[in-house]
């Protein structure tokens, strides 16, 4: 089983690891495209910062994340799982899973990554600035990029797909069990931001703890974080109950 995590916008900070080892990485399939794309993005922070800042949404004063991205090549490193940082991390809370819950996370989590693709939790990366929808100037969206390395590492797994919109479109995954979270006030259904990470954290964590091998499964597990689950086919809903988040 591999579950497929959202990354995250923000990082930690007080990185103080190695440099980044392209060959250390898992899925080493995907070491071409890593080397392109993190030469055109260190380029770009270079030599059109402005051009690049403007892509990544960034305002003037997160110039800052540009410089990031100048020195990804030399930056030091951490741990998937300790670089990511937000509400899906805090809930997954992966340094406090116990030890057999941290074996099966090692095995089955995996990062779904615009700069490198496909990220297990002991993969040491420096923080970036890159998301799924970017398109770099002069050089377009990701999507053209990762799709024809990304797919055929996805095929033949049991996949729980927890990832959002952009970079769900990085990689296409039929069969993927499709974990939605949905707010329902009197019969109304919306996506709601802050209770779909806390709740997709919260799965994550709860897959670590039990193996699983179909929706219904993923369903069961789900009825621990949430209020309802309904199932069709291989999309698993999981449904919160009423307007006000009690979720901090």
């Amino acid at each position: 089983m591999l579950v497929l995590l959202p990354p995250s916008e923000t990082k930690a900070d007080g990185v103080d690891g190695p440099p980044l080892d392209l060959g250390s990485l898992s899925f080493p399939a995907l070491t071409r495209t890593r080397k392109a794309l993190l030469r055109d993005v260190v380029r770009l922070a270079k030599k059109e910062p402005v051009a690049l800042r403007r892509a990544l949404g960034l305002s003037e004063r997160q110039h800052d994340e540009v410089l990031r991205d100048r020195v990804l090549l030399t930056a030091p490193t951490l741990p998937a799982l300790e670089l990511y940082t937000g509400i899906v991390y805090d809930n997954l809370s992966y340094a406090t899973l116990p030890a057999a819950a941290r074996r099966r996370a090692d095995e089955s989590l995996v990062v779904a990554s615009a700069l490198f693709g496909l990220l297990r939790p002991q993969d040491r990366v420096p923080p970036y600035r890159l998301s799924g929808g970017t398109v770099l100037p002069g050089l377009g969206g990701l999507a053209p990029r990762w799709r024809p390395v990304l797919e055929p590492l996805l095929t033949g797994e049991l996949v729980v797909d927890l990832r959002s919109g952009a970079y769900a479109q990085l990689a296409r995954v039929p069969g993927a069990i499709q974990v939605r979270v949905l707010r329902d006030a009197d019969g109304v259904r919306s996506v709601v931001s802050h209770d779909n990470k806390w709740t997709k954290g919260r799965l994550a964590r709860a897959l670590c703890r039990q193996p699983v091998r179909t929706p219904a499964d993923v369903a069961e597990v789900a009825r621990t974080v949430c209020d309802a689950v309904e199932v069709d086919g291989t999309r698993v809903d999981l449904l919160l109950h009423g307007l006000a988040s009690a979720r901090a």
